[in-house]
């Protein structure tokens, strides 16, 4: 059977790459939810590049090159990381707390909020502390000066978010909506961790 390319502009296009990603999510949900966790988080990081280099060009220092090896390791934490461990908590979450049990929705946040992205964002200081290539004693410097910043900061933006995600959105698109949120997240650790 002859395969018909479609163009981009076709207006079926998003409702055929939305109908292909349902499918896929389907199909193989940890696998499709890790490549689109390493997707965004690349593209989390080149925003906060291409946001480095504006705010550099309007104080009238130059602009950086793109650092591509910074995409590269956000996409492997993103497909290794993000990906298999978000599926797997935001199910472990529907277990311990179903829709029917009381305060469902304020256990779930609490659990998520106090345990799970404290644990999260030290592991996201971890690896990418190994993935540059880096000593402990670096990454202790860094947990030590900006660690407790960014989980604040964490708690700021994410916490409504989070509140919607693990309350209302179906638990099989709860990774592609906190992906989408961290697109702008990664953009932010980005730049904290330097």
């Amino acid at each position: 059977m002859p395969v018909r390319s479609v163009s981009a502009r076709d207006p079926a296009f998003p409702a055929r790459l939305l109908q292909q990603y349902l499918i896929l999510l389907k199909r193989y949900p940890i696998i499709t939810k890790s490549v689109t966790s390493g997707i965004l988080s690349a593209l989390g990081n080149l925003l906060s590049q291409a946001l480095e280099s504006k705010k550099n060009r309007k104080e009238g220092r130059p602009a950086k090159e793109v650092d591509i090896h910074g995409p590269v390791r956000f996409a492997v934490y993103g497909l290794v990381v993000t990906g298999p461990i978000s599926h797997y908590f935001y199910h472990l979450l529907e277990a311990l707390f179903p829709a029917a049990e009381p305060y469902c929705m304020l256990k779930r946040l609490l659990l998520e909020r106090l345990v799970f992205a404290p644990a999260f964002l030290m592991l996201f200081f971890t690896v990418m502390n190994a993935l540059e290539g880096k000593s402990t004693a670096e990454l202790q410097d860094k947990v030590k000066s900006r660690y407790w910043p960014a989980l604040k900061m964490n708690w700021k933006v994410w916490t409504p978010f989070q509140f919607v995600n693990i309350n209302f959105v179906p638990v099989q698109f709860r990774v592609l909506f906190a992906n989408m949120i961290a697109l702008f997240w990664y953009a932010y650790l980005a730049s904290v961790r330097k």
